[in-house]
């Protein structure tokens, strides 16, 4: 028997990538190594355009609790700096406060209203692709099995299975040489002010919480991301021992706080239920694959790119990497993808990723201590002065600044849908329309003349009409990524129309 997709990897991107197939009609299989969902603390948040990605697929409103759309953030930080929103409009930036394992769990979730197969304790030993499809030799509860799947996606993180046995080179830079000491821990009594929730230590100052604090000596991060349960991060730049380190102990955790901060911070165990982070970690790795298809093998999320954690951009990343791939995977599946359209995946996603990697390394640099990274700190928050500059570093850690290459002049065209915070379609936003994950042709012309165009993709491309007076433009053609692929003011041609249909959803339908 042969499936469609296998999916190495249970995490947050393979879950989402197997929801997106399956939304488009494809039954993948995910296989994942570890027997059930790991426990280690990792990721506290989304940020970027990914926060309104889920609200495009109704999970949004799964994770808060309400039906209201995504906010975007007044403010935000790049590289300690803190960075002013408020007078942003539009403002790029929306943040979503969640642990990764309770995404992950949501996830799962909905993988399995989507009747999606998880198959947990199955490593993947070896694979053999050929013109048609990928052999995978796995090691399962029961012993060892081969499965053929027509195609491959390794969704299994920065020491990636697939990459490997795929031969594609992940070429990157390791350093400079900085040490992340993390915890969950307990605070002196009275230290943290219950009004503001800022860090008081005594002989240095107040410490304000979800925020990277640089001194001359080094970084500290203090934030309470569970209630009663704070977290602090000290990074500091120091060469590499040269024997074999025990674990991360709060003595040591306390050392170096006080060395970044230059005054006394006693740190103590965190009571209450686990898991506590406590750990070590050396090193800045930057590497991005160099290829994210080879054949019927591909890569999407950490398996990738790696990166700092600085700024948050990861899951942001990945996630995006599904939703791109997801439709286009599908597409082929299903046996209406144009020409190129699965090669389009790389071309797009790939130089997000390159974006990624520069500027989580400037990021690192404009942190490092010093009196020169000091000076050059000096000119940037200069820089930052300018809203024009401030917009740019926004959209930057949004993922929004790059525009696909849609081959569509309209100025909205190859970015991410605008909000369209007035527009409703039978009582409806934008954004939950797209809930199935579908192309979406909306056309807001007076007299409707572009719905009647899309006919011959009835089985593709979903088409919703509505008037909508005062709107400049008249017709919207959304990717199930939520990307435009072609707009039109109201003099737009319908020709361009068919053009735009047929180069990213194929032929038409015979009759």
């Amino acid at each position: 028997m042969t499936i469609d997709v296998a999916i190495a990897g249970g995490g947050p991107n393979g879950l989402m990538l197997a929801c997106e197939l399956a939304l488009a009609g494809v039954r993948p299989v995910v296989l994942e190594q570890l027997t059930e969902p790991s426990h280690e603390p990792k990721a506290n948040g989304l940020v970027g355009q990914v926060v309104r990605l889920l609200d495009q697929r109704g999970l949004h409103q799964r994770i808060t609790g309400h039906t209201d759309p995504p906010a975007p953030r007044p403010g935000y930080m790049f590289g300690a700096f803190p960075l002013d929103l408020t007078g942003l409009d539009p403002n790029p930036l929306h943040v979503l406060p969640v642990r990764q394992r309770d995404l992950e769990s949501l996830l799962a979730e909905r993988a399995r209203e989507l009747g999606v197969e998880v198959r947990r304790g199955h490593r993947l030993d070896s694979l053999a692709p050929d013109a048609d499809g990928v052999d995978l030799q796995l090691a399962g509860p029961d012993g060892p099995y081969r499965l053929r799947a027509r195609y491959l996606v390794g969704c299994d993180g920065g020491h990636s299975t697939v990459r490997k046995l795929a031969g594609i080179a992940f070429p990157g830079v390791t350093g400079p040489e900085v040490v992340h000491r993390a915890a969950h821990v307990t605070l002196p009594d009275g230290w943290v002010d219950e009004r503001t929730g800022e860090l008081d230590v005594p002989g240095h100052g107040r410490i304000r919480p979800f925020g990277y604090h640089r001194t001359e000596r080094g970084v500290f991060v203090f934030a309470a991301v569970v209630p009663g349960k704070p977290l602090v991060a000290v990074l500091e730049w120091e060469a590499a021992p040269k024997a074999a380190e025990p674990p991360l102990t709060f003595e040591e955790l306390s050392e170096a706080a006080n060395r970044v901060l230059g005054a006394r911070l006693p740190l103590t165990a965190p009571t209450g239920p686990g898991p506590h982070l406590l750990r070590r970690h050396r090193g800045a790795n930057t590497r991005l694959a160099e290829r994210y298809r080879s054949g019927r093998v591909l890569l999407a999320g950490d398996a990738a790119h790696v990166h700092s954690a600085v700024g948050g951009p990861g899951l942001n990343l990945g996630l995006q990497d599904v939703a791109n791939l997801g439709w286009k995977l599908a597409a082929e599946v299903h046996g209406w993808a144009p020409p190129g359209l699965l090669d389009s995946y790389q071309s797009e996603r790939r130089p997000v990723g390159e974006r990624v990697f520069m500027h989580s390394q400037a990021q690192l640099a404009l942190m490092a201590p010093g009196p020169t990274v000091t000076a050059l700190r000096t000119l940037f928050g200069e820089l930052l002065a300018d809203p024009a500059n401030t917009r740019r570093i926004a959209e930057l850690l949004a993922g929004s600044d790059l525009r696909y290459p849609v081959g569509c002049s309209h100025p909205w065209a190859g970015r991410f849908v605008p909000e369209l915070t007035g527009l409703r379609v039978a009582g409806l936003r934008v954004a939950e329309l797209l809930h199935g994950a579908q192309p979406l042709l909306l056309d807001l012309s007076a007299d409707g003349r572009f719905a009647p165009l899309a006919h011959g993709w009835r089985d593709r491309v979903a088409v919703q009409r509505t008037d909508c007076p005062g709107e400049s433009t008249a017709a919207l053609l959304i990717r199930p990524d939520g990307y435009l692929a072609w707009a039109a003011d109201h003099d737009g041609a319908p020709q361009e129309l068919h053009e735009a249909l047929t180069r990213w959803f194929g032929e038409p339908l015979a009759d």
